[in-house]
């Protein structure tokens, strides 16, 4: 089935929303990235990680880690809300430009919270992950799509595409009180905050749950280990 006739079956406003949300994360992939060294260093300094590399995160305390990736979702959602509050004024004519501002601050708050829980997206199977993440984060399940995941360059257009298409339903709910300028800044900031802390809220789940599972395969690791350990 084309995309033009998937579209066909949704009203203008969402067509209009999902195009501008798949213009504005496919750019947000192309520009925005948070280096994981100094990101790191960032860490150890603001948060007092004791970690020196992202593989000694896993031996890190799970709560420090969830403090420091609900304190960085908090963050984000202080700035989206300034953002939405400022173009909210414009009503509809600022939605487009706000979404391509959310794009930018999703895409680098979900990488912060990759690297937070030890995922230092280095690899481009890695990179996958991190937009199985961000769908997740958008509320859709992507991660049966193993073997198109093998190739980043024909998976993440895919992954945008569905995060646009679950993002665009959403907004178009939610932001039909954006038309009135005034009542506009106030929707706006609210809008903003509120999909910051559910979108950061579904990817801490998403990247906890497969930090769990390292922790747990190399928990496993050693206990097999110890025994030859112990008999040299």
């Amino acid at each position: 089935m084309s995309s033009d006739s998937i579209d066909s079956g949704k009203s203008l406003p969402r067509r209009v929303l999902e195009r501008a949300i798949r213009g504005a994360f496919t750019k947000a992939y192309q520009t925005v990235k948070v280096d994981p060294v100094s990101y790191l260093q960032h860490l150890r300094i603001a948060y007092d990680l004791p970690a020196l590399t992202y593989d000694g995160v896993y031996s890190v305390d799970l709560a420090h880690l969830d403090y420091i990736a609900e304190d960085t979702i908090r963050a984000t959602m202080k700035i989206a809300a300034a953002e939405g509050a400022g173009l909210g004024m414009g009503g509809l004519l600022t939605i487009i430009p706000d979404l391509g501002i959310l794009a930018a601050l999703t895409i680098r708050m979900i990488q912060k919270l990759s690297l937070i829980y030890g995922f230092s997206y280095n690899t481009e199977q890695e990179e996958a992950e991190l937009w199985v993440a961000a769908a997740s984060a958008a509320g859709v399940d992507i991660s049966r799509d193993l073997v198109e995941r093998r190739l980043i360059s024909k998976f993440v257009p895919r992954a945008i595409q569905t995060i646009a298409a679950s993002a665009s339903k959403e907004i178009v709910e939610k932001w039909t009180a954006r038309l009135i300028p005034v009542v506009s800044s106030v929707i706006g900031a609210g809008l903003n905050y509120y999909f910051m802390r559910v979108w950061g809220g579904r990817a801490v789940q998403h990247f906890r749950k497969r930090h769990l599972e390292v922790r747990q395969q190399r928990e496993a690791a050693r206990v097999i280990a110890l025994p030859k350990s112990s008999e040299s």
